[in-house]
């Protein structure tokens, strides 16, 4: 230590400006190293906490300690609680077109691109705003009516029209058991949605068995866990990283033996690539196929609302994988970006069978277009 001393000593009194240079440049370098380790611990931190709540997020209320949204008695109707969930939708939409339509006093160029705009803004997409545009003025035309302020009634009646579509029936009491597959990406709510869906089966009187085939997350199959208990049923599960097809047969097997009315089957949401999710999605239904009477007699899509224009990019993606028969569209409540059920059911020829409100184990329900468009407008 005592040499280290004289030899800098000595170096500081034979070239001052040099060691003053020295000094800086080995101060500067060990705090350039300082806040990069600091940056990194931080970054992690950051990291873990997101893991946290991805891994938590699909995770129902405690049993033991209600949400504070279990607690308040539910006392709207259904169609109340879709207006309250469409508010923030219909203040981007409705009131917009209310709030311009008397400026004008004919309708020409400049107002449909007002309209356009207010459309596309409540993310109904725009090939769909197009459409919309397009059917309500000529129904103006041919009813020879020139008032701006009818473009709002034009456009409720062609949204209508769009939106309530009759819903093909499924006879879940036809087989048994009755095999509903639930696909979707990770984060919109598959998990909560399953566990609700079971909730409605078991309300009825079912008798119902979830399995865990989205092996691929460990959390997945926790979550799942979770729900299966606070519904009370019976679930099939395997260590993560096993094959979910064995998962699947197995489940089917249980279903059968057991003399199980539903089984509820959640599937990977996350692959490397279009060709990875492909591949398993068609290998979990050809075992399902196989082992059961013609099912799955359900292929249920799950879309977060609130992820607008997003939702209906994994739509066609979902489409082109696997035979949909159903769309359930989560978190419909207090988003801006309610529209996009619009432009689903306009470019889709697959029915929204349910719609999630709000984060109660019932309020899943079933989607009704008329109440919808009244909600909206």
């Amino acid at each position: 230590m005592n040499n280290l001393i004289l030899t800098l000593q000595q170096f500081y009194q034979n070239d001052p400006d040099s060691f003053w240079l020295v000094f800086h440049l080995v101060c500067s370098g060990a705090m350039a190293i300082f806040f990069l380790v600091l940056i990194i611990v931080n970054w992690k931190a950051f990291k873990d906490v997101d893991s946290v709540r991805e891994e938590k997020k699909d995770l129902p209320p405690s049993k033991d300690k209600p949400s504070i949204a279990e607690e308040v008695p539910d006392k709207l109707s259904l169609h109340e609680k879709i207006r309250l969930g469409l508010t923030k939708t219909r203040e981007s939409l409705s009131n917009k077109l209310e709030s311009f339509l008397s400026q004008y006093k004919q309708i020409d160029d400049e107002l449909l691109e007002d309209v356009l705009a207010a459309l596309i803004s409540a993310d109904i997409g725009v090939s769909t705003s197009e459409k919309l545009i397009e059917e309500a003025k000529q129904r103006l035309e041919r009813s020879n009516l020139k008032d701006p302020a009818l473009i709002k009634s034009a456009l409720k009646e062609v949204v209508k029209e769009i939106v309530n579509k009759p819903l093909p029936s499924l006879d879940y009491k036809s087989r048994k058991p009755w095999i509903v597959m639930v696909i979707g990406v990770n984060g919109v709510g598959k998990t909560t949605t399953i566990g609700k869906l079971a909730n409605r089966y078991v309300q009825e009187g079912n008798k119902v068995l979830l399995a865990a085939a989205d092996t691929f997350r460990a959390a997945a199959i926790d979550q799942l866990g979770v729900w299966s208990e606070r519904v009370g049923i019976e679930m099939v599960r395997h260590q993560p990283g096993s094959d979910p097809s064995a998962v699947v047969f197995d489940a089917i097997k249980s279903a059968k033996s057991k003399d199980t009315d539903v089984l509820i089957i959640d599937t990977a949401g996350r692959l490397h690539t279009k060709n990875n999710l492909m591949e398993e999605l068609g290998k979990v239904k050809r075992i399902i196929n196989r082992e059961s009477d013609g099912g799955p007699h359900e292929i249920l899509l799950i879309l977060d609302a609130t992820t607008g224009q997003n939702a209906v990019q994994q739509a066609k993606t979902f489409k082109e994988i696997i035979d949909v028969t159903g769309i359930v569209l989560t978190k419909l409540d207090g988003t801006a970006k309610g529209g996009v059920c619009i432009g689903i059911c306009n470019e889709f020829s697959i029915p929204i069978r349910y719609i999630g409100i709000g984060e109660k184990i019932t309020d899943l329900k079933d989607f009704d277009g008329a109440s919808f468009t009244e909600a909206l407008f």
